[in-house]
C-alpha cells in the first residue's frame, strides 16, 4: 500500500509543473522576508533563533538589524540556556538551534562558552555531552531524554559545525528511523522526518559513517519515502505548519525542486491567505521556498552579502472585537480519565487563549497555566494538574475531534466549536 501511496506520489511530482522561477515569486519572499524582520521589533519573550537562521539564509538582509537580533541571542537566550544547563535541564533542542543561528552568522563558536560547576566549556562541547545523554538515555529506555526531532537537531547542529557526529550517536537515529520510533503521542512524526533527514543527509556527506553506510543509506531512503506518502492532495507535507521542513528535507536529500512544486506552491498560497502568521512558521517555510535547507548553513560564508532589506513604516491596525459571539464547548480530560464539560461564548475571531481566558474570568472552577516556546505559549497547567515536557505528557488539543496544528494563541474561534483539552502521554 505504501509502494502505491509513493509511487502516486512520485507520478503526480512528474506530472505537476515545475517550479517557477524564483523571480516570479520575489514580492512574496521579500514580504515574508520583511514581516519576519518585522517580526524582531515585536516579539515577547527569548529572541528566536529558527527566526534568525531563516533571516541569514534569506536572499536579501537587513545586517544592522540581523546584527542587532544576534547580540540579543548571545546575551538573552544565552543566559537562559546558562539557567537550564546549571540546572542540569536537557535543552538540546535549543542549543542546537543557537549553534545554527551563530553559525549561519558567520560566528566562531570556539567563543561561546557555558560555566557548570565553575567549569568552563564551549558550546559545542556542551552540545555534544548533551547529546551522549539523550544517546544513553535511548539505550536504557529506548527513548531520549526530550524526543527525536531535539535529538536530530542536535545531529544536525553538531555535523553543520564541521564536528564528527559520534557512529553511536547518529546510530540511534538510523535505528530509531528504521523501527519507526518517529512519533508525536500515537502519530508519526513528519517534522521529526523531516529534521531527521537533514540530519542524516548532513552525516552522509561528512563521510564519517562508514561503518554503516548502507543502513545510513536504507534510513535515508526510507525518510523520503516517509515524506511523500505524507503529502496531501492540496500538495502540503503532513499539515501547513510541517510542510517547511519536509520541503527543506527533501531538497537537502537531492530532491529536485521541480518534484517539489505541489509543495512549494502550497506554501506560497497559505503565505498570501495569511496562515503562517506565526514567526517561527515563517521561519521554517521561507528557506525551503528560496530552495535551501538548514544544510546550507554549513557552507555560508558571511561575503558580499545584500544589505538591501528596508523596513518602509507601516500605519497600526487597530482591530475591534467582533460583536458576534459563537459558543465554544470546553472539555478538559485529566491524566486519570476524569472529564469536565464548562461553556463560554467568545467573540468571533478570537483566540483560542482569549477563549480560555474568558472562560477562567467566569469563574466556574476552571484554571490554566502557559509557558512560552518558541511558537509561542503553550498550556502547562490546567484545573491544578501539570503535563510536563520532563514527565513525557502534553495537553493536546482538538476541535470537534480533530487535532489542532496551531497553538492556543494561534487558533482562531470562527464558529460554535467544543475544545477538547486532553492530558497525553507521549
Amino acid at each position: 500500500m505504501l509502494s502505491l501511496v509513493l509511487i502516486t506520489g512520485l507520478l503526480a511530482c512528474a506530472s505537476g509543473k515545475p517550479c517557477d522561477t524564483e523571480t516570479a515569486h520575489s514580492e512574496l519572499l521579500l514580504s515574508l522576508n520583511k514581516n519576519l524582520l518585522r517580526s524582531l521589533e515585536t516579539q515577547e519573550g527569548l529572541p528566536n533563533p529558527s527566526v534568525h537562521l531563516a533571516l541569514r539564509l534569506s536572499n536579501n538582509h537587513n545586517l544592522a538589524k540581523e546584527s542587532e537580533h544576534l547580540n540579543r541571542l548571545k546575551n538573552n537566550l544565552h543566559n537562559d540556556i546558562q539557567s537550564s544547563l546549571s540546572n542540569s535541564q536537557s535543552v538540546v533542542g535549543l542549543l542546537a538551534l543557537y549553534t545554527l543561528a551563530l553559525k549561519s552568522s558567520c560566528y566562531d563558536l570556539n567563543t561561546i562558552t557555558f560555566s557548570v560547576n565553575e567549569k568552563s566549556e564551549t558550546l559545542l562541547t556542551h552540545l555534544k555531552k548533551q547529546m551522549e545523554q539523550e544517546k544513553e538515555h535511548i539505550a536504557f529506555s529506548h527513548r531520549p531524554l526530550t524526543n527525536y526531532y531535539q535529538y536530530s537537531l542536535g545531529v544536525l547542529a553538531l555535523c553543520v559545525s564541521g564536528i564528527r557526529v559520534n557512529n553511536h550517536v547518529s546510530n540511534k537515529l538510523i535505528k530509531a528511523v528504521e523501527h519507526e520510533h518517529l512519533k508525536h503521542g500515537d502519530s508519526e512524526s513528519v517534522d521529526t522526518y523531516a529534521m531527521a533527514g537533514m540530519a542524516l543527509q548532513c552525516v552522509k556527506e561528512a563521510g564519517s559513517h562508514v561503518q554503516n553506510a548502507a543502513e545510513l543509506d536504507t534510513a535515508l531512503s526510507k525518510i523520503k519515502q516517509k515524506l511523500l506518502a505524507s503529502r496531501r492532495t492540496d500538495g502540503h507535507i503532513g499539515n501547513e505548519f510541517s510542510t517547511g521542513l519536509s520541503v527543506q528535507a527533501l531538497l537537502a536529500m537531492g530532491g529536485q525542486v521541480a518534484e517539489c512544486a505541489a509543495s512549494m506552491e502550497a506554501m506560497r498560497r497559505d503565505a498570501r491567505s495569511n496562515t503562517y502568521h506565526n514567526p517561527m512558521a515563517v521561519s521554517q517555510i521561507l528557506p525551503a521556498l528560496h530552495q535551501k535547507s538548514y544544510l546550507t548553513v554549513k557552507s555560508k560564508q558571511c561575503l558580499n552579502e545584500d544589505d538591501t532589506l528596508v523596513l518602509e513604516p507601516i500605519d497600526p491596525v487597530v482591530v475591534l472585537p467582533s460583536k458576534t459571539k459563537v459558543t465554544v464547548m470546553v472539555e478538559v480530560v485529566t491524566s486519570s480519565g476524569a472529564a469536565a464539560v464548562y461553556s463560554v461564548d467568545a467573540p468571533k475571531g478570537s483566540s483560542l487563549l482569549e477563549a480560555l481566558e474568558l472562560l477562567k474570568g467566569k469563574d466556574v472552577g476552571f484554571m490554566f497555566e502557559t509557558e512560552s516556546s518558541l511558537w509561542g505559549p503553550f498550556l502547562s497547567m490546567v484545573n491544578g494538574e501539570q503535563a510536563r515536557q520532563s514527565d513525557r505528557r502534553y495537553w493536546h488539543l482538538s476541535s470537534d475531534g480533530t487535532a489542532l496544528s496551531q497553538g492556543v494563541s494561534d487558533f482562531k474561534i470562527e464558529a460554535a466549536q467544543k475544545i477538547t483539552i486532553k492530558n497525553t502521554s507521549y
